[in-house]
């Protein structure tokens, strides 16, 4: 019996093209300089062969490519273009890159938790970020400096498309306007004194902060500057509209425990100590304090100045205040101020929060 020879056929080809020869050939795809600028730029922030060539639309191979000659591309890139080279090779350190990774997705798991969120804290967590990656990474990268300045958090928006809120960055002057005829319409249906309404607010205190500049004699040498302390906490502050009752601020603290209360009574504090890993006011922390604090202060108050058992408690929109607070107390009415007005028509901000700072730290 006649037996056929095996075609013996190498690699993955298709049977079906066995045996015919194309004289056509594969389109070649033209890989600008700026392309392979960006792959290097992004091989120093540390992504990995895959990530690139599937971000940019390359093959992986040329990727490769593009890494193993990066000394002649770098080369050529700066004797065609002499102007504009040092725009196009500037690279981001690996410390850098990999910072703004974690940053943006630490923005997204704050917005997915309803955390609040401002330039601020966004910048102090860079800094924090980038200092722990630098130890992490060695001596290697000790030469790299980052401010976190407000030109880089611009630029950091931009290349990650970070948005912190929904409201516009404009206070709404118009809802603010048409609001204090609402106030009083509510005012005058409960029956409510200035004393029986109250306001709260949330504010960041870097409490271990010392002044950046500082005068030095002129026949005195210069030093070395300190280090700004980055040690920050949250805190509530809040009272009547009258202004004769405070309420007990909440402070909320990194650590339950910190080694400077060791032995102390957290009810002996002039404030009510609460503590969240990222110091924040979180939305059950405030629904505690409400129920546990702020409705008993209330009572309290209002039995001592024989005034009726009900209250009005004015709250801006932060993520934090949970809608649902007028539902959990029968004495104490909920009211929010309209979205994007807080600068305008919060009684806290008019200077109280300002003020209080001010005496704290001098």
């Amino acid at each position: 019996m006649k037996t056929t020879p095996r075609l013996q056929v190498s690699g993955k080809a298709p049977l079906g093209g066995i045996g015919l020869r194309h004289s056509a050939k594969r389109d070649r795809k033209s890989i600008t300089l700026h392309v392979k600028l960006e792959v290097l730029r992004r091989f120093e922030e540390g992504e990995k062969l895959t990530q690139i060539a599937r971000a940019l639309g390359l093959a992986t191979s040329t990727v490769a490519s593009i890494r193993v000659n990066k000394d002649k591309i770098r080369a050529n890139s700066q004797a065609a273009t002499p102007v504009s080279a040092t725009q196009l090779t500037r690279c981001r350190g690996v410390v850098m890159g990999h910072m703004e990774r974690l940053l943006s997705l630490w923005i997204e798991e704050q917005k997915r938790q309803n955390l609040p969120i401002s330039t601020l804290l966004i910048q102090d967590k860079a800094r924090r970020l980038f200092v722990q990656l630098q130890h992490e990474q060695g001596s290697g990268t000790q030469a790299e400096t980052f401010g976190a300045s407000n030109g880089w958090f611009a630029r950091f928006k931009a290349r990650h498309n970070v948005l912190l809120t929904d409201e516009p960055s404009v206070a709404d002057t118009q809802a603010a306007a048409h609001y204090p005829p609402v106030l009083r319409t509510i005012l005058e249906e409960g029956c409510y004194s200035p004393r029986q309404v109250f306001n709260v607010d949330e504010t960041g205190l870097f409490w271990k902060r010392l002044p950046e500049r500082m005068l030095l004699a002129l026949e005195g040498a210069a030093g070395p500057g300190l280090k700004a302390s980055k040690d920050h906490l949250t805190l509530l502050l809040g009272g009547n509209a009258a202004g004769d009752f405070k309420l007990k601020p909440l402070l909320v603290y990194p650590s339950e425990n910190p080694r400077a209360l060791k032995g102390c009574s957290k009810a002996s504090l002039p404030v009510v100590w609460r503590s969240n890993r990222n110091d924040w006011l979180t939305p059950s922390i405030f629904q505690e304090w409400f129920t546990g604090c702020f409705c008993p202060a209330v009572e309290s108050y209002c039995a001592s100045h024989g005034l009726p058992h009900r209250a009005l408690l004015l709250l801006d929109g932060a993520p934090c205040h949970p809608a649902h607070l007028g539902g959990l107390s029968a004495h104490v009415r909920v009211e929010f101020l309209p979205k994007n007005t807080s600068a305008l028509i919060q009684p806290m901000n008019q200077g109280v929060i300002a003020t209080f700072k001010a005496s704290t730290l001098l």
